[in-house]
This record gives C-alpha cells, structure tokens and sequence, in this order.
C-alpha cells in the first residue's frame, strides 16, 4: 500500500448495530478514505459547540476489502468520547477522524500463517478485521482465535464468530469466560492460562504469527505465558490499551 498523508477527515455515519449490551459498531462513509491493513486503527475527535475537542484512538473492525469503515466501540460510562459514540450517535452523523494508524500490529494473507490470535474483551476488534480480511481473500490459512470476555453478553460479533467454532476453512474460535457462564456453558470459565494456550495452539515449533490485543496487564500475562510455552518474543505482536477516559 502506498504511503499517503495522514490526515483529518469526515466521516459521515451510515448505520450503528449494538453489538453487546455495552457496545456498539459504527459503519462509516469516509470521503477519500485511502485504505487500510486489518490491525490498524484510527484518531477520532470530537468537537463541543464551545471548541472544547476531545480525542481518542479505535481499531478499525472492518476487513480492507470492505466499502465501508467499521469501528466497534465499547462504552465507558464516565468517558468523554465512547458514551457518546456507543449510546447517542445516530445515522448521518457526522465527526472527524484520521488514520489509517500503526504497521507493526497488521496482517495480511501474503503474510501467512499459521495464526494465533487472543484477545480480552474488545481486543477482539483488530483480530476481527484480520479475520474478515482472510474471509473476503478466502484464504486457508489456518487460524486459532482465543477470545477472553467477562461474560457470553460480552462476547462481540457471536453470530459471525460461529461460522469458526468447528474449525471450518482451518479457523477455529475458544472461549473463555472469567466473571459468569450461562448454563451448560462448555468452554472455558477462567483467565487465560498455560494449559488454555497449550491447547489452542499452535504450537511453538510451527512458529505461529501471533497478535495479542486486550488491556495491558491482560496482554503482558498473555505474552509472558506464550514466552515460557517456547514462543520466540519475536513473533508475539502486541496491541494494550488502558484507561484514558474513553
């Protein structure tokens, strides 16, 4: 892709979908957008009718291939941006953003694989596009996804999740849930462990490309263990957020 300026732009909503019962997807028309990598993100700013600007940064959840730019946003009730983009924002709206941000954290299918992917609570986001990425390329590449979330209602994008629990096309999905489970629940019902990630894979000697996205101490736990399983630091991509007001 070639290098292009990085610039403010205005994005215009076309719908919203409520994801979970905290969060939401936004489908965007963004004049001139140049394209993007599955993994990347980008700025959105806000702007008060009295000049004050508040900003902060969301992984794109939509594959390169789409004609639409998706961003899944999950509220934080006392935030100064999500609230308002995951509980008042309205098709036709309008905001700013910039982007597309960040080349370390990006897949593609000439990159191949095999791929683990985990992810804590919304960190699924940028894994999402990769995986949406590998769908519209109909690749074969062979993907494990791990998504770690409080509870099943916090699982986002479930229904297009399950096309990959049988490991249909070489992409399988494992679930582990930490606070609450629903009745018969037969996944997993603790935090990401060794054994968890043993029984994922890959394994280490098939030298997975790897991308962990989650909250920081999430991501660091996930990559220390992945390191003590064999995995060379190297090949563990990470993305960590943090509280910064939402």
């Amino acid at each position: 892709m070639p290098r292009v300026p990085i610039l403010w732009r205005v994005a215009t909503v076309h719908e919203v979908a409520e994801e979970t019962p905290h969060a939401r997807t936004i489908v965007l028309d963004v004049a001139g957008w140049p394209g993007h990598l599955a993994g990347q993100h980008v700025d959105v700013r806000l702007t008060a009718e009295d000049g004050y600007q508040a900003q902060r940064s969301y992984s794109i959840a939509s594959g390169p291939e789409e004609s639409r730019l998706a961003l899944t946003v999950e509220r934080i009730d006392d935030g100064e941006v999500s609230p308002y983009l995951a509980g008042e924002l309205r098709a036709g709206d309008r905001f700013e953003l910039r982007g597309p941000i960040g080349g370390h954290f990006t897949w593609r299918v000439e990159d191949g694989g095999p791929l683990l992917l985990v992810a804590g609570g919304s960190g699924l986001v940028p894994l999402m596009a990769m995986l949406r990425h590998r769908a519209a390329r109909q690749s074969d590449t062979e993907a494990r996804l791990l998504v770690s979330a409080r509870s099943w209602e916090d699982v986002l994008y479930r229904d297009e999740l399950s096309q990959f629990t049988d490991g249909r096309n070489g992409a399988r999905t494992h679930y582990t849930l930490t606070r609450s489970s629903p009745a018969g629940w037969e996944g997993w019902d603790r935090r990401v462990d060794m054994r968890m990630l043993t029984d994922v894979g890959p394994p280490a000697a098939q030298r997975p490309r790897i991308y962990v996205c989650g909250p920081t101490v999430f991501v660091e736990r996930v990559a220390d263990l992945l390191v003590e399983l064999g995995h060379e630091p190297a090949t563990i991509r990470a993305e960590r957020f943090g509280p910064t007001g939402g």
